[in-house]
């Protein structure tokens, strides 16, 4: 169990409050037995106790509802053993409420009806974070936790209540997939999942050409085309970047070619270094020369999907976990290596090897218990539940003796559900309901110890992305002003016309037109306010590093 300093300080705000267990040997002798006693009464009258969860107090049964901002998200609740043995044992029961869009968006809609869903999972980065918080909707939780579960605070994560901390002194959210610095230095697990993949046994027919530097990816390409452009009776598609314009060819690119994100304390203008530049005319020349097509700006979800399951990329600059589930199958069902593994693509002049975004303390979601519930207590029980060792055992492992046993002090899942997670994740998930199906409030300094070993061709990915990651560039993680304030709005307009440039770039007749294109999107990003986007990435990065400091 881990304590950071903020939480010990609440802890700490919270004894002095009265509201403290007299057995603590820590505290002062010469505290008059008046108020032990009254301290004593106080603890008694709440059953409260600091060493205790408070979820225990009460399991008659509750339902709460649970908005999760993720339109994919297709699981239910008090189908799975484990959501059915979690109710047992709590007296909780879970009706989810997934988002069919923009979860800002449903959360207004929401808002008509005059009520919000118990608890609320949206991602860190969504505008909807600050629009709750600010329009006084959702609790502080940590001042549920003193007046209901003082126990959150022993559980409530490395740091990440002194991470959220607004300015008024409170917190208000609780992040999932949250790594702090030293944990990914401690544990050599990162979080990292950017990655620059091929198809193994094509890459390998190919000689395992360099990839490395603009000649060489070019080489390649043309090499494909002349020779693998049909590869065991498939079409090849040479190349595809997650999240086209907007991600996987501007940051992802920009972080496998190492380019920094500060120099000298400053925010750095990414977008203009000539490393990057260089390589988005890499991609125009390939495009110019016929080695690539429009596909992979254009294809749409189905079409990507469809290619990716029958191995028909050539590349890609992709995150290994998205596509773990697939490639552990292809590795099973195919004798020809016909999966995909992560391989050193596009470096910089410099030669540096990729520096990859880690985890971060800003984690993946964040949590939070809405004005409107009924039930107050037993939401911020819950979550204190789920966020302890014991409710995230039981959420990732399920019911001891039936999915999980112990096994040399360690708990390790049954054989059974090991191949069901190698080979059947969807049946894994829809009846047992282990591992990542409940995933809101997961914790990776425990969850990650409880895996079993992945497939080598899953390890091997998570091994590269570990071994490239940047552990000191989380800090830089959303910089981007959100919401819609006038400097979010202005950044929100350069983004849409980057989307738009980038094509016009990687199809630009020659290279003139290339350089006619980007000069006038810088000169259009200036005149939407881009000086005050760097200007407030500036002071939020000031502030982060403010907070790291403490």
């Amino acid at each position: 169990m881990f304590r950071s300093p903020f939480i010990t300080a609440l802890l700490m705000m919270f004894l002095m409050s009265g509201l403290s267990a007299c057995s603590e040997s820590e505290q002062s002798e010469d505290r008059g037995a008046s108020t032990k006693a009254d301290v004593t009464e106080q603890i008694q009258s709440l059953n409260l106790n600091l060493e205790e969860p408070s979820w225990k107090l009460d399991t008659t049964p509750v339902n709460l509802t649970w908005f999760v901002g993720a339109e994919w998200y297709g699981h239910t609740w008090g189908e799975s053993l484990t959501s059915k043995y979690v109710t047992q044992k709590t007296g909780v029961n879970i009706e989810f409420e997934v988002s069919t869009g923009e979860p800002s968006e449903m959360l207004s809609r929401m808002l008509t009806t005059g009520s919000l869903p118990d608890l609320i999972t949206i991602g860190s980065w969504e505008s909807a974070v600050n629009k709750l918080r600010e329009s006084n909707l959702i609790y502080a939780l940590d001042e549920l936790a003193n007046k209901y579960d003082p126990y959150f605070y022993k559980v409530a994560g490395d740091g990440a209540l002194q991470w959220y901390r607004q300015e008024d002194g409170h917190t208000y959210v609780i992040p999932n997939d949250a790594y702090s610095r030293e944990q990914m230095r401690s544990t050599g697990l990162t979080g990292a999942n950017q990655t620059f993949l091929v198809r193994k046994d094509l890459y390998e027919s190919m000689g395992k050409p360099d990839l490395t530097t603009p000649k060489g990816f070019l080489n390649a390409l043309q090499l494909l085309k002349n020779q693998y452009s049909v590869y065991k009776g498939k079409l090849i598609s040479p190349f595809w970047a997650q999240g086209n314009a907007s991600y996987g060819m501007t940051e992802y690119l920009q972080n496998l070619l190492a380019i920094p994100h500060e120099q000298n304390g400053k925010v750095y203008d990414r977008m203009t270094d000539p490393d990057y530049i260089e390589w988005l005319k890499t991609f125009r020349i390939a495009y110019e020369q016929g080695l690539i097509n429009i596909d992979f700006l254009v294809d749409s979800s189905a079409q990507v999907q469809e290619k990716t399951n029958q191995a028909q990329y050539f590349m890609m600059i992709r995150e290994w976990t998205d596509i773990s589930d697939l490639n552990s199958k292809l590795e099973v069902l195919t004798n020809q290596n016909s999966y995909y593994t992560a391989v050193d693509g596009p470096r910089s002049s410099r030669g540096e090897s990729a520096k990859l975004f880690p985890g971060s303390m800003d984690g993946w979601m964040v949590t939070m218990i809405s004005k409107s519930t009924e039930n107050p207590e037993r939401a911020i029980r819950f979550l204190t539940y789920l966020a302890s060792e014991e409710g995230q055992r039981d959420l990732f492992l399920g019911k001891e003796g039936e999915t999980w046993a112990m096994k040399n002090g360690k708990p390790q899942l049954t054989a059974a559900m090991v191949q069901l997670y190698d080979t059947d994740r969807e049946r894994l998930e829809k009846e047992y309901g282990i591992m990542d199906t409940y995933w809101m409030l997961r914790n990776p300094a425990f969850v990650n110890k409880w895996r079993p070993e992945n497939a080598p061709s899953i390890k091997q990915m998570e091994e590269f992305a570990n071994q490239q990651a940047d552990l000191d560039s989380g800090i830089y993680k959303g910089l981007d002003p959100i919401g819609d304030s006038d400097i979010a709005l202005a950044w929100s307009r350069i983004s849409q016309n980057w989307e738009e440039v980038l094509p016009e770039l990687i199809t630009a007749k020659d290279e003139a037109a290339f350089d006619k294109i980007f000069e006038n999107f810088l000169i259009r990003r200036v005149n939407y306010g881009f000086n005050q986007v760097m200007e407030y990435r500036q002071a939020e990065l000031e502030l982060r590093k403010t907070k790291i400091a403490r």
